[in-house]
């Protein structure tokens, strides 16, 4: 094998842990001795072992003089696990080959001079491009200290998220919608619009096998949540937040039944939390704030074009997966993927890049990078 095809088996090892790392990241690493592959391991779930001490534990001879390649710079302090530049000196390794650097202040550049000054050769940078896609989530949240954001919908071939009355179910195919199952396990959070849960009543489950149910994030600046939808009665498959502005609690006098409400919510499992205010709507910011203490590191917006305009109009938005589904709704209602304010010139749109497509026969999946966010 060559160190490409090396280090993207690391990479296809990683990946097998999507939905079990959060907040931590996904890793992966190869041990090779004398051209072949002696071991082999990723980090498997949070709190687990890192991905080069499952390496090294499943290798099948000694990997003293080995070279281990490795998705992401090891790490050299002591966290849920101990470091792993220990157990690569240790072990006797001659080689490491990094893909990715952490930025983690914790890591970054302190594991490779660790390793350096213990004799052992470091490349680092290795298929850099294709180690850092596996881990956009971590490196922003690492740095921003909130949520990476990803926005969802999905619209017809004219642009329409709905009819004139409000119906929506379906714009696209059960394969379009089963792919959606697999972001839901992929972020580690999903957020809708009280709106949403008041017209469609929705789970807001993942469905796939060995999937994992994400946080489920209600914005409901005035609790108008039933506390007997389906999300509120069913907190024993997965957390549920709502968030609410902090103001309407504070009035002179909080209405008892309001009182009351938040007393059931509480008894059913559902977390409330309060949320500063801006322009009279939960201030997106604040949100995303306490959402990343909350070790939520990235999250799928699933709302609608309410809910999408804030988050964009707030400069929060990091990532776009627009479905397109292969219908014509026409009609006049502005039943769109984005509302809001709109902008004043063509030059304030907000830029997209990086555009990948995946077809789910008849639908399309256009998913982008946001370029600037506003």
């Amino acid at each position: 094998m060559t160190e490409e095809e090396i280090m993207r088996r690391a990479i296809t090892l990683a990946q097998k842990a999507v939905g079990k790392t959060n907040p931590n990241p996904m890793v992966g690493a190869v041990v090779v001795k004398d051209g072949r592959i002696i071991g082999e391991g990723y980090h498997m779930h949070i709190g687990g072992l890192h991905a080069e001490r499952n390496a090294l534990a499943n290798c099948t001879e000694s990997p003293a003089g080995a070279t281990i390649y490795v998705t992401l710079e090891p790490c050299c302090h002591y966290g849920k696990t101990p470091p792993c530049t220990d157990a690569i000196i240790q072990n006797h390794l001659a080689k490491v080959v990094i893909g990715s650097r952490d930025p983690n202040p914790k890591v970054a550049g302190k594991g490779v001079k660790l390793l350096r000054d213990a004799g052992i050769e470091v490349v680092e940078d290795f298929l850099c491009e294709e180690c850092d896609a596996i881990n956009p989530v971590f490196f922003h949240y690492i740095k921003e200290k909130q949520p990476y954001v990803a926005l969802k919908y999905a619209m017809t071939a004219d642009g329409r998220i709905a009819i004139d009355s409000g119906e929506s179910r379906w714009i696209t195919g059960e394969s379009a919608r089963e792919h959606t199952h697999q972001l839901r396990n992929y972020y580690k959070g999903i957020l809708v619009g009280i709106g949403t849960v008041l017209l469609d009543n929705p789970l807001l489950t993942c469905r796939i096998p060995d999937g994992r149910t994400p946080v489920r994030i209600v914005c409901d600046s005035h609790l108008r949540i039933p506390v007997d939808c389906n999300l509120c009665n069913s907190t024993d498959q997965g957390p549920v937040i709502v968030a609410y502005l902090d103001s309407i609690t504070h009035m002179p006098d909080v209405p008892v039944d309001l009182s009351d409400k938040m007393q059931i919510l509480k008894q059913k499992g559902v977390t409330l939390l309060p949320v500063k205010e801006k322009d009279g709507h939960i201030d997106v910011t604040d949100l995303l704030t306490q959402l990343g203490q909350m070790d939520i590191d990235g999250i799928l917006v699933e709302g609608g074009g309410t809910m999408n305009a804030a988050f964009i109009e707030a400069g929060r938005v990091d990532h776009v997966y627009a479905y397109i589904g292969a219908q014509i709704f026409g009609g006049s209602h502005p039943y769109t993927p984005v509302k809001g304010k709109g902008i004043v010139s063509i030059e304030d749109s907000l830029k997209l890049t990086n555009p990948k497509i995946q077809l789910f026969n008849p639908d399309v999946l256009i998913e982008y990078d946001v370029l600037e966010k506003g």
